[in-house]
């Protein structure tokens, strides 16, 4: 029992690594340097405001207009970019600004506060029988935050989050307050905006009813997946949620995958039984096989095969839907004085999935990147969203990398990311913006074509650049 229990704990850890955006941080208080979880980019900062109050919302942004100060929003600061900070600036923390506004239990739709995190929610809708539509694979994120990088996660049906939004209130540059809704023009701007527009304040977001599945897990060739997905996943209406891995072991590099489907079960009226939300457990053993990864190929090697071994052995495990989108975190507390980690996201389209895997195992095959994990994830078509990321139905490759400090680490990293995401632009793909900021500005524009239609947005409403962060100063 005990070694099943180590051996759960391990493939869990590795696999929820690919999905976490930072490590939370309790340290909220007024400070004079601050950095994301890379801990690539410290700078100084003016000071951190607690956003507990509108008031002190509202107030702190008309102070910072009288002083010409520049406002960075933070949540619980998951990006990687310098997309919460900014130097000599103030800092909005709206971690304690997080309150669940109202529940409509008949139209499933609840009301937030934008510092409010999925685990939140999650605890709030759970004793209803409803569960979130769409946020990322850990419940950890607020949903300002989410909103913010217009998330997407591992339900195959509903999409991206700016299709669960029905309305959100904003605070805008000028200190005034305006409910935004999809007709609007902020609307596409704001979500997936990164913070530029201004504080979202509250959120009604859709909800959907928790559901009882059964996990199904096989192995397969990467040149069979995108065709398998198509009939046996999408094909499939009782299949809700999905997932797979393809190998960044030497043995097997970018050709070994196994997929996990999210079967609805056949006894839905069982469904109370399984829906005790569960927690973080044995985050000491998933740190310690996550380190081998880091350090050794053996080490990679073998928490592949033990990661295959345990999910392809819980086929007929029945789980929550709300349980699955739990994903275990605390384990992600990674500080090193000589190397951290980093993520990188590409999106590429269904049908190029195949062509796309050769070209990165060819452009990957003479570089030293210490790639840890690819976790893969079916994002449907959306383009409401100014900066889109899904120009077509997509697959979405999560990468894990191993990064280290030094100024010559950090410029091969950074090379060896425009190289990749050169690649998915080959296949008519793109790249996720919530990370460090590698690719370059013309990369930027041919994976997002809308971005100069955003940036002229940011102008009109706030042509002061009030709200900033390193992001919008590297691609403006």
């Amino acid at each position: 029992m005990k070694k099943k229990l180590f051996a759960f704990a391990l493939c869990t850890g590795a696999y929820a690594a690919l999905f976490a955006y930072s490590v939370y941080s309790d340290q909220k208080a007024v400070t004079s340097e601050m950095t994301d979880v890379s801990r690539l980019m410290p700078v100084k900062i003016k000071q951190t405001v607690k956003g507990q109050e509108e008031e002190t919302l509202i107030d702190t942004v008309k102070e910072a207009n009288r002083k010409n100060i520049k406002i960075s929003i933070a949540g619980a600061q998951h990006s990687m970019g310098g997309h919460t900070y900014y130097e000599d600036g103030i800092v909005l923390d709206m971690t304690g600004y997080n309150k669940i506004l109202s529940l409509d239990q008949e139209k499933k739709t609840i009301r937030v506060q934008s510092g409010a995190t999925w685990n939140d929610i999650q605890k709030y809708v759970n004793p209803y029988g409803l569960a979130v539509k769409v946020m990322q694979s850990q419940n950890i994120f607020t949903i300002g935050g989410s909103l913010s990088a217009n998330a997407h996660g591992r339900d195959i049906r509903y999409g991206s989050l700016i299709d669960t939004v029905k309305s959100f209130r904003l605070l805008k540059a000028d200190g005034t307050i305006v409910t935004v809704t999809p007709k609007d023009d902020l609307f596409t701007a704001v979500i997936g905006g990164y913070g530029l527009f201004g504080v979202i304040l509250d959120v009604t977001l859709e909800l959907t009813d928790d559901e009882l599945y059964a996990m199904q897990t096989e192995k397969m060739n990467y040149s069979a997946y995108a065709g398998y997905f198509t009939k046996h996943v999408k094909g499939n209406p009782n299949v809700r949620m999905h997932l797979a891995r393809i190998s960044t072991a030497k043995k097997g590099f970018l050709k070994d995958m196994y997929v996990t489907n999210y079967v609805l079960a056949d006894h839905q009226e069982q469904l109370p039984s399984y829906n005790d939300l569960k927690e973080d457990e044995y985050t000491g053993a998933t740190k310690f096989a996550l380190g081998l990864s880091r350090r050794y190929e053996w080490g990679r090697n073998w928490l592949w095969n033990t990661q295959e071994s345990y999910f392809v052995g819980q086929n007929g495990t029945e789980i929550s839907r709300n349980n699955v989108m739990r994903s275990e975190s605390k384990f992600l507390e990674y500080e090193n004085n000589d190397n951290t980690d980093v993520l990188q996201e590409y999106f590429v389209p269904v049908k190029e999935y195949a062509s796309y895997i050769d070209d990165l195992r060819q452009t990957l095959s003479g570089e030293d990147l210490n790639l840890l994990n690819i976790t893969i994830r079916y994002v449907q078509k959306n383009e409401k969203a100014d900066l889109s990321y899904a120009k077509d139905d997509m697959f979405s490759l999560v990468l894990l990398i191993n990064e280290g400090f030094s100024k010559e680490d950090q410029a091969d990293t950074a090379r060896i990311i425009r190289r990749m995401t050169d690649v998915a632009i080959k296949h008519g793909g793109s790249y996720y913006l919530p990370y460090m900021t590698y690719q370059t500005k013309a990369q930027m524009r041919q994976a997002y074509p809308k971005s100069d239609e955003f940036f002229q947005k940011k102008r009109i409403y706030d042509p002061d650049e009030r709200f900033m962060n390193y992001f919008y100063q590297r691609y403006k």
